[in-house]
């Protein structure tokens, strides 16, 4: 009964973690470290994060249905109407393409692995996240989806791979990276949460690949999948949460958040 109630606790921070600028891994890191449990965080982390991908694709659903027919409209038929989206899914997929191969290079060549069981660190890139935050707390940003330029889906791409360092948000980089190209704040927002979903999709692919090749039990796949589940159904929530907190200019709240916590981990654990 403990050992899935630790599940359960730990989807519920994955859920509410994964939106917000706070680094969902460090969380669950912080947390695994406190209640001594022996679940696989890595696996844990990848599981959850397909529950927050559903969640998100659910939240954005309306748009990601135009943004793929009317790509494949302007390829197809050239379509004026469709060229505008057409330019936006070029601009995602460029912005994914630096996490992409940096993340292959870093899986492979084992980069942050020590980095990953080093519960400090992720104090000190909490407080890196709250630095980040603190520059664009007052950023109000005048462009919206059609102002987005190549270099600016670039620089925003290239936050995301801030992103792979343990402890650091990357949904606080990427929000950082657009705000900080002069973005509006909404409109960064939507922008870095569409990027959320083609790196999630990929890691997804690998998670579940290492969770059936695994000889874990029935029932430990089961908990996994308990927390999955819990982990979308938070995400949900938190994220049309949090955008209503980005919308209002309300991001010195995790600042303080940020700060506090990262010093707490580097001083007590």
């Amino acid at each position: 009964m403990i050992e899935i109630i630790q599940y359960i606790v730990l989807g519920i921070i994955q859920g509410f973690t994964e939106p917000i600028p706070v680094s969902s891994s460090g969380h669950v890191m912080i947390l695994n470290n406190l209640l001594n449990t022996n679940i696989d965080i890595g696996l844990l982390a990848v599981l959850t994060n397909f529950g927050s991908l559903i969640a998100i694709i659910v939240l954005y659903w309306d748009r990601i249905k135009t943004l793929f027919l009317d790509f494949f409209n302007y390829l197809k038929n050239d379509d004026p109407s469709s060229k505008e989206n057409f330019r936006y899914c070029i601009l995602l997929i460029v912005a994914t393409i630096p996490a992409g191969v940096m993340g292959l290079v870093v899986t492979k060549l084992g980069l942050f692995d020590v980095l990953e069981k080093n519960i400090k660190f992720i104090g000190v890139t909490l407080l890196i996240t709250a630095g980040f935050l603190f520059l664009i707390r007052n950023i109000k940003g005048k462009k919206d989806n059609k102002h987005i330029t190549l270099k600016d889906a670039i620089i925003i791409g290239l936050f995301q791979v801030i992103a792979l360092v343990p402890g650091i948000s990357r949904s606080g980089s990427t929000i950082v990276g657009g705000m900080l190209r002069n973005l509006k704040r909404d409109t960064a927002f939507d922008f870095s949460f569409l990027l959320y979903i083609p790196i999630s999709v990929a890691t997804t692919m690998l998670g579940f690949k290492d969770l059936f090749s695994s000889n874990l039990s029935f029932i430990i796949i089961i908990y996994y999948l308990i927390a999955t589940v819990i982990a979308g159904f938070v995400t949900y929530f938190a994220t049309k949460w949090f955008r209503n907190v980005v919308k209002n200019g309300k991001l010195i709240y995790f600042v303080i958040y940020c700060l506090v916590v990262g010093l707490l981990v580097i001083l007590f654990l």
